[in-house]
């Protein structure tokens, strides 16, 4: 038999005329269409104005453990599967990952039709520094939980970016103002690429207030990173000892300092000099 392959597609956010033309291509000339929902994937070629030619079937988190070896089998036997969701690029919050790693297992082909993603647009419309960025998805909905995530990025340098469900935006944006900071500056982008398209700018506490009037639509957040010149400088006494108690577990002196240095922008040389005083 000849070797298939699994196509990944990226679908449009919300705008049909975002979708590709390798999109229209897949979707006419796939052997099997994999889509989160089928109707809403009908809808979709509605738009497009394409028909598609292979068989559908659903592929969303419910079913995914127990379609995809099918799925599978259907590439390893020639077939190309594409894999689409509802909007965006699969495997991003989205089913896909199980597919992909099931496929990359059994050393089959896997590619791409790049295109539309919330990610991407929202940190581009932001206004917010996108030379480094992070993907954080969906918070946990609990508050404790969700507060205890946030701690771990606290922090995180990079700019952050969130989905979250319209119903929980104001108490996911009042953890934030509480966890990283009511200044800390951040987006809140909503439908976009749609009708009503909105972007929401302004620091965590103050978007926090807005949200308690009620959000609807797809949202995305953008949070900016920590900002390394808002912190105290580091205590050299403290970084010191911290090497000493590597160096006494083993560490070589040199690495301790190297390493050190690298977290704390801390002279590795006086470190190290500071370090053999001690001792």
């Amino acid at each position: 038999m000849t070797t298939g392959a699994l196509v990944l597609a990226a679908t449009p956010i919300g705008d049909a005329r975002d979708a590709s033309p390798r999109l229209l291509e897949e979707l006419t000339g796939a052997d099997v269409v994999a889509a989160e929902d089928t109707r809403r994937l009908r809808r979709l070629t509605d738009r497009l104005g394409v028909q598609v030619a292979g068989e559908v079937v659903s592929y969303h988190e419910h079913n995914e453990a127990s379609r995809t070896p099918e799925l599978v089998e259907r590439v390893a036997g020639g077939a190309r599967v594409l894999l689409v969701t509802d909007a965006g690029m699969p495997s991003v919050s989205d089913p896909g990952y199980r597919l992909v790693a099931a496929c990359v297992e059994a050393d089959l082909p896997v590619t791409c039709v790049p295109g539309p993603s919330a990610v991407l647009v929202a940190l581009a419309v932001s206004g917010l520094p996108v030379d480094r960025f992070c993907f954080e998805g969906f918070l946990p909905r609990r508050t404790g939980e969700r507060e205890r995530t946030l701690a771990t990025l606290a922090q995180e340098p990079r700019t952050m970016v969130f989905f979250e469900a319209p119903h929980r935006l104001a108490a996911t944006l009042r953890s934030m103002a509480s966890v990283l900071g009511e200044d800390r500056q951040a987006a809140v982008c909503r439908e976009l690429t749609k009708t009503y398209e909105e972007v929401r700018r302004g620091g965590l506490a103050e978007l926090a207030a807005w949200a308690e009037e009620g959000v609807r639509g797809e949202i995305t957040v953008v949070v900016a990173g920590l900002d390394p010149a808002t912190l105290p400088p580091p205590d050299e006494n403290a970084v010191v000892a911290e090497v000493l108690t590597r160096v006494a577990a083993g560490e070589r002196l040199k690495d301790a300092c190297r390493d050190a240095a690298a977290r704390t922008g801390l002279s590795a040389r006086a470190l190290y000099d500071a370090a053999v005083a001690r001792r």
